[in-house]
């Protein structure tokens, strides 16, 4: 029966520690990485965290200090680079000591929004470590003071009466010295090189490895002599402590271990879009990216408005005959392009013959064979239409920055001249664009700032999503509106996850038996507001989520032309085009291969 129970802890404990390597896999976003613990040696050159060992006292096991120490060396390997710590550390030993609590605190401030569960857990072991430490040394007090000062800044942890009173005179004096960064600080946590720059400045201008050797000397004068000296155990146990807590960041346990572990472990979740056309997959409702869910700040301030509420009708008619002057050098070349989309297209819709039949035309070609015997029966053939699928093709353009000039001038005609060919063919087009209606954030960002600027807001820019023509307008109607392209002032930021998400939601509801979707831009999504307030993947990471639900998941075809850049890491069907010159050739081109042969799955 003993060796029963013994056992049974021990398998306990080993559960527990396959639960807490998963965990820090999970949060450390890194499978190469080797977990240890106690004096158990490394087995590889990997990545290695050691944590303590689980020691039992009166039965009771250091669940919590192992849970702290993992997941803080496991944030640290997440959003600590080593190279930027190192470029920006001060001289000295304590301010050595100071900078690199910093950068832990930095790495609590966003883990703390990234994994629920984890500021109660760091609270309360961050007051349980305190309340054994010996804070008689100078060098002790400074570097808890600085800690607990910077703790109750930036995550509000409640300062104990204990360590308030005998850390006062070392917080007043850090405050006078912080007070005017503290906000400046909070706003850079996400910014390694600003933030590290920044406290080692401020460190450094304390200038306390100078002075600590004087503060120790008058600290050792006044310490009673008879006092007995504290054994050597506990020296040994209080260094120890000191030791494992030295790399600590945070605490991101939750209730059940096991179960996190087992959830990292799935598949990232799909994006919520609609799909009406496919009633066998369900509606996903979240919208997880890597370990954070995408969001916005704020939808208030989006619009989605169409071409002419944006301009009055003579600035539009103005811009679209700046158009056509420039669609004049480009006329030519385009208009052969557009003339062979427009006969494959037709030759596929039109007509092909059944032969062989019993009546019918003549069938001439066979007259041969009733020549050579007469006993042949005559052939007849008969014409017959080709089914030919109700297309919708949508062209989604980048409206940012970064097009201004020529590339946004190409891509402008190329969208003008596809609309009139395909309309020719009998195939809806619309022309949509994507961009934001303010630089650096806006109304959105105005509105975060008023509330006192929450950590990591998610997407917080105002957008700006533009129909140019819709799918049941025609060309003529519309081609005014393709001119506001060319509108000074109105290209800006690009979110391409979300517009690519509008134009799939737009498309989805329509009842054409086929929909194409072409994306033009020149790079990844840029937005100063939202990238600067968020991880610098943000929006990448959610447009390559969106990408692979519509490529994987949709009855949507989707292809992409990047100028300038290579944007096939974001799509399966995409190609790169140096010179805008090129770009009505391969729109085009790509997308009589797609009509042409339907099945096909990859560009050339």
């Amino acid at each position: 029966m003993f060796q029963f129970k013994v056992d049974n802890k021990k398998e306990k404990l080993e559960d527990f520690k396959t639960a807490i390597s998963s965990t820090i896999r999970s949060i450390s976003n890194s499978n190469k990485i080797e977990v240890t613990f106690g004096n158990q040696p490394s087995k590889s050159n990997e990545i290695s965290i050691k944590l303590p060992d689980l020691n039992s006292d009166n039965n009771k096991f250091n669940y919590e200090e192992v849970r702290a120490v993992a997941d803080s060396k496991s944030l640290r390997i997440r959003f600590s680079d080593k190279k930027i710590l190192k470029r920006y550390e001060p001289q000295g030993n304590i301010s050595k000591k100071l900078y690199n609590i910093a950068e832990k605190i930095r790495c609590e401030i966003i883990g703390t929004t990234y994994f629920r569960g984890i500021r109660s857990n760091i609270e309360k072991f961050y007051h349980k470590r305190v309340e054994d430490l010996d804070l008689k040394n100078s060098e002790d007090r400074i570097i808890e003071s600085f800690e607990n000062y910077l703790r109750v800044k930036f995550l509000n942890f409640v300062s104990q009466g204990q360590i308030e009173k005998k850390l006062k005179s070392y917080k007043k004096d850090l405050n006078s010295q912080f007070k005017d960064k503290i906000d400046e600080l909070k706003e850079s946590a996400l910014d390694q090189k600003k933030f590290n720059s920044l406290i080692s400045q401020l460190i450094s201008n304390m200038t306390l490895d100078e002075n600590i050797d004087e503060e120790q000397k008058n600290d050792e004068d006044n310490k009673d002599k008879n006092k007995p000296s504290k054994p050597q155990s506990q020296e040994k146990s209080t260094k120890e402590k000191k030791e494992n807590y030295e790399e600590m960041t945070i605490d991101s346990s939750v209730p059940d271990l096991e179960n996190i572990a087992t959830e990292s472990d799935k598949a990232d979740e799909e994006i919520e879009l609609e799909d009406s056309s496919r009633p066998d997959l369900k509606k996903r409702k979240s919208s997880t990216f890597g370990d954070l869910k995408y969001k916005s700040y704020t939808e208030e301030f989006d619009e989605i408005i169409k071409a002419e509420e944006l301009e009055v009708a003579d600035e539009l008619a103005r811009l679209r005959k700046n158009l056509d002057q420039q669609l004049l050098q480009l006329k030519n070349f385009i208009s052969k392009l557009a003339n062979k989309l427009q006969r494959k297209l037709l030759a596929k819709q039109n007509r092909s013959w059944n032969f062989d039949l019993e009546e019918g035309l003549l069938d001439t070609s066979k007259l041969t064979r009733i020549v050579i015997d007469p006993f042949n029966s005559l052939s007849f053939k008969k014409e017959k239409d080709i089914e030919f699928k109700d297309t919708l093709v949508t062209i989604l353009i980048d409206n940012s920055g970064s097009m201004r000039g020529k590339p946004i001038s190409v891509a402008a005609i190329c969208a003008d001249i596809l609309s009139r060919t395909l309309e020719r063919c009998m195939v809806k087009v619309e022309i949509l664009g994507f961009t934001t209606k303010h630089w650096k954030g806006g109304s959105s960002r105005e509105k975060w700032m008023k509330s006192e600027k929450p950590i990591l807001p998610g997407r917080l820019n105002d957008l700006r999503h533009i129909i140019y023509k819709s799918a049941d307008t025609p060309w003529r109607q519309a081609k005014n509106n393709i001119g506001l392209m060319l509108k000074e002032g109105l290209l800006k930021e690009n979110i391409d996850g979300e517009a690519l998400r509008w134009a799939f939601n737009k498309m989805n509801k329509r009842k054409e038996d086929r929909k194409i979707l072409m994306v033009i831009s020149d790079g990844a999504p840029v937005d100063d507001s939202t990238l600067s307030t968020n991880t610098s993947d943000y929006l990448e990471t959610n447009l390559k989520k969106t990408v692979k639900w519509i490529e994987n998941k949709s009855n949507i075809e989707l292809l992409a032309i990047g100028i300038g850049h290579d944007v096939t890491r974001y799509y399966n069907r995409a190609i790169k085009i140096t010179d805008v010159q090129d770009l009505g050739d391969v729109m085009i081109n790509q997308l009589s291969d797609l009509f042409v042969d339907g099945n096909k799955k990859t560009l050339h």
